[in-house]
């Protein structure tokens, strides 16, 4: 009678997830992380296939960081998105950092093939590496370009970042050992919207954002050189599922034409024309497809 039971309980259970489990959309599905770039991206690949095939694209923006993408993007709720080598190989793939670029391309798609049936296209045509940002009044007071020249200031400063860069292999911790960097504290963690607000307040004296952000130059800061090349190689490249490619071969022309055809100052203008000038992700997408001629 328990066995009875109990095979009832998990039939029933069974029964349950299938009945809840989403049906697949007949149109690919693109995602993106929670920050202006990202949805740039987004909306870049999505305009793309639609323009090449005539499919329906659907945009699944805002997906928190790389964790959540990747998850979504395994479990087959979003086809493709955009992610960065190096983020790829030590934040998802767990692997050792390595600073060659094209071994850590070659890494990452061998092991996103072999684990997930994931395929890494090629390479956008630019990078996005993390930038310890400081302001430029500093920077110029002291007579900072660096960040071995800023360390020994560090321990008066107050550090700003976002909730990923605290706790990644290639974030802080290492960074910190790297450099000897220690703050006037614990650092303070935030969205990464809101970092550069921190910094023009003088919430923090420095943050870790990324190197083609807008505000940057728009604010008048500046980003301190990696100087001892702890960073790996950040490589934007679309990421997609090996079963989207077979039931919309589309994605992968689509894909091939965006190759190569952005610049660090293309993602800076884009990213600023958002930010700054509050402009709507898709118009400056469609503006800058029509500049491109792709």
């Amino acid at each position: 009678m328990i066995r009875r039971v109990a095979l009832a309980c998990s039939l029933a259970v069974s029964l349950s997830v299938v009945s809840c489990s989403l049906p697949r959309p007949n149109h690919p599905v693109i995602g993106a992380k929670n920050f202006t770039e990202q949805v740039i991206l987004g909306e870049l690949l999505a305009q793309e296939i639609e323009a090449r095939s005539g499919l329906k694209v659907e945009r699944r923006f805002y997906l928190a960081g790389s964790y959540i993408c990747n998850q979504a993007l395994v479990a087959g709720r979003i086809d493709a998105y955009v992610e960065y080598t190096g983020t790829a190989l030590t934040a998802i793939l767990k692997q050792p950092v390595d600073r060659n670029p094209e071994a850590v391309l070659q890494t990452v798609r061998r092991l996103y093939a072999s684990r997930y049936g994931i395929t890494v296209a090629e390479p956008l045509g630019f990078e996005n590496t993390f930038a310890m940002v400081i302001r430029g009044d500093d920077a110029r007071r002291l007579h900072l370009a660096t960040l071995s020249q800023a360390a020994p200031y560090a321990p008066q400063w107050r550090l700003g970042v976002g909730y990923e860069f605290e706790q990644r292999p290639d974030g802080l911790p290492g960074l910190s050992a790297a450099y000897n960097l220690h703050f006037a504290g614990p650092p303070r963690t935030m969205d990464l919207g809101l970092l550069y607000r921190a910094l023009n307040a003088n919430q923090v004296d420095m943050i870790a954002a990324n190197s083609t952000d807008g505000p940057i130059q728009a604010f008048g800061l500046v980003a301190l050189q990696d100087d001892r090349h702890y960073f790996p190689p950040y490589d934007a490249v679309p990421l997609v599922r090996d079963d989207a490619l077979r039931r919309w071969p589309q994605i992968g022309a689509a894909l091939h034409a965006l190759a190569g055809k952005i610049t660090a100052d293309d993602m800076r203008a884009m990213n600023e024309a958002v930010d700054g000038q509050h402009r709507d992700p898709a118009e400056v997408v469609r503006e800058f497809r029509v500049t491109k001629g792709i």
